[in-house]
């Protein structure tokens, strides 16, 4: 089974953008989560989007590629020009490749393959993890898991809310378990029930989270940051 990266597109042509959309569909490798034509809308979807590699064009109006690049922090880019003077920026950007135009699928291919090998590679950080599941073994990208909690039906199980909306439950897992098994910094337990992604969180007082995880009612959901995991879950969001 093969882990898609989850990625997304931006060359302000719409005729480029095509080409590359559909060159990408064909990749095994790759899921296009979304496409843009306009770098404004795509900073404006950005924090609502989860994805692991960014393919940019470098020359656009108002805002060039290498610009928005410093923008994604940790985020893995391909740089897609029809020019070679901007080589050395992109490099100096740690971009994990930088692919001629026109586009050629042999050519993205080995690109998005590099992307592959430096998700792989990085230390302490795993793509995906395996585990059972009411749905039988499961591989859960651990990208997609926002967080998790325990089973109203049965304590040992834990309940895992995932960015595409659905829910998993987790069978017979403590949480204790599931750090090992999570990459370091990137998920916090906030009570004896509640351990969520980082990256999930809104916004904090002294005992509440605001989660970006929505309710039932399309509202956020709120958790309870109790006495017992304060200063852990501080220094997670905190770190400096």
């Amino acid at each position: 089974m093969i882990t898609k990266l989850r990625c997304l597109l931006l060359d302000d042509e719409l005729p480029g953008l095509s080409y590359l959309k559909m060159i990408c569909d064909q990749l095994e490798e790759l899921e296009v989560v979304k496409a843009f034509n306009d770098p404004i809308i795509f900073l404006r979807d950005l924090p609502n989007l989860e994805f692991d590699l960014c393919i940019l064009d470098i020359e656009m109006p108002g805002m060039n590629g290498l610009e928005l690049a410093t923008m994604l922090k940790d985020k893995m880019v391909i740089f897609t020009t029809a020019y070679n003077e901007y080589a050395a920026e992109a490099f100096d950007l740690n971009a994990v490749d930088y692919v001629r135009k026109p586009v050629q699928r042999e050519r993205l291919h080995q690109a998005v393959l590099k992307a592959r090998a430096r998700q792989q590679s990085l230390p302490g950080e795993k793509g995906y993890i395996q585990l059972n599941t009411d749905k039988g073994k499961s591989l859960i990208h651990v990208r997609q898991l926002l967080y998790c909690t325990v089973s109203q039906t049965d304590s040992r199980d834990k309940l895992a809310y995932l960015s595409d909306g659905s829910q998993l439950t987790l069978k017979n897992i403590s949480f204790e378990r599931l750090a090992e098994l999570l990459p370091k910094g990137q998920f916090v337990r906030v009570s004896k029930k509640d351990l969520i992604a980082v990256r999930a969180i809104q916004t904090f007082a002294y005992n509440e989270i605001t989660t970006t995880v929505s309710t039932q009612t399309g509202t956020p959901l709120k958790l309870p940051l109790s006495d017992s995991y304060r200063k852990e879950f501080l220094r997670s969001v905190q770190p400096d």
